[in-house]
């Protein structure tokens, strides 16, 4: 019977201990849990990185896609230049395509630069006529963008408030084109017949740019109260050839009822000076020429006396606004409805002021 009861003891005792044994090891259990906690710390840098990554993380390599209408675009150069400049500067990774004046290639390039997950995109449309689908596109994908030279209509713009545009308020550099003809000693009108016998060499008829161009620079000679006629207005599409074939049937046709030659930019006003120097006309004597833009080409004849004036169009002004608007939608910005345009100040560059403007 007593060694009985010493069993029954000593298994009860095994017993007693195994359950100790068993309590123990229920901290380590415990701790694993705590290690899986540690595993999600350990994840944590990354959980804060997405928490806390402020709209200023892209400068110090976020992705930025830059669609310009057309390469070969004088003025879209110099912008396209100045764009890539700062956005390097700032640490961005650029990619700049050009739409090779094709709106339906520049939209593929805008879908895959969405498809690519850049984290903003700068455009300059084709054609203005396309910004609703370009801005129903940003919007889908929920894309921070810049429209650049090429402005669309506030209500256009306002279905979007992760958009703006930045550019100039091409009325100004219309009226600037024709308070530098009323700036010279006879207004204008050289032959003093009491009107001011004029041709218009537009850009694109389709582009504000170009209906304010040629709107604005007749009016304000109107508003200063001098008579106009319009001897003839053609479609130069901003290309320099056009500008020089232009002129030349004009000055073939109207001969020297010319008195005032308008031209949307300045690649067209370059051409148009092959012109007038071929018919053997003398720009400032007995005919004026202005452009927009003060291209370095421009720049140079305006000095030389080969061009009345030009209208200076910023290009490094409105890249640095870009960016800089670029930067603030990043940062979380949205606009109201009517508050989405952003406008460079034009200046007017004369032979007085054309050195301050010169490299």
């Amino acid at each position: 019977m007593k060694k009985t009861l010493a069993l029954l003891l000593s298994v009860l005792m095994l017993v007693t201990l195994l359950a100790a044994c068993g309590s123990n090891d229920t901290p380590p259990a415990d701790t694993s849990g705590g290690d899986t906690q540690q595993t999600d710390d350990a994840n944590t840098p990354e959980d804060t990185t997405g928490d806390t990554e402020e709209p200023e993380a892209p400068a110090a390599g976020g992705t930025i896609g830059v669609c310009i209408y057309q390469f070969t675009d004088a003025f879209m150069t110099t912008y396209r230049n100045a764009l890539q400049e700062i956005l390097e500067g700032k640490g961005y990774q650029v990619t700049t395509v050009d739409g090779a004046n094709d709106q339906a290639k520049q939209n593929e390039q805008i879908n895959n630069f969405i498809t690519q997950g850049v984290d903003a995109l700068i455009i300059n449309p084709v054609m203005t006529s396309a910004a609703d689908q370009i801005i129903a596109t940003v919007q889908a994908a929920g894309i921070p963008t810049v429209l650049i030279n090429r402005e669309p209509t506030a209500d256009q713009m306002a279905v979007y408030d992760k958009l703006v545009y930045v550019g100039c308020d091409a009325r100004q550099s219309g009226t600037m084109q024709g308070e530098l003809i009323l700036d010279t000693p006879n207004k204008g009108d050289i032959n003093g017949d009491g009107k001011i016998s004029y041709i218009m060499v537009q850009g694109d008829p389709e582009n504000v740019d170009a209906q304010y161009r040629t709107e604005f620079s007749v009016k304000a000679l109107v508003d200063a109260g001098m008579e106009v006629e319009e001897l003839n207005l053609t479609r130069g599409d901003w290309m320099r050839e056009r500008g020089q074939e232009i002129v030349a049937n004009d000055l073939a046709q109207f001969g020297e009822q010319i008195e005032v030659v308008f031209c949307n930019n300045d690649d067209m006003a370059i051409g148009a000076l092959q012109s007038i120097v071929a018919a053997n006309r003398k720009v400032n004597e007995d005919i004026y020429l202005v452009g927009v833009d003060a291209l370095d080409a421009a720049l140079n004849e305006v000095q030389a006396g080969n061009m009345t004036g030009t209208v200076l169009n910023d290009a490094v002004g409105q890249a640095t606004a870009a960016v800089e608007q670029m930067e603030l939608l990043l940062g979380g910005k949205t606009y109201a409805a009517g508050e989405q345009s952003v406008y460079v100040d034009y200046v007017k560059v004369t032979p007085d002021n054309v050195s301050d403007f010169m490299k």
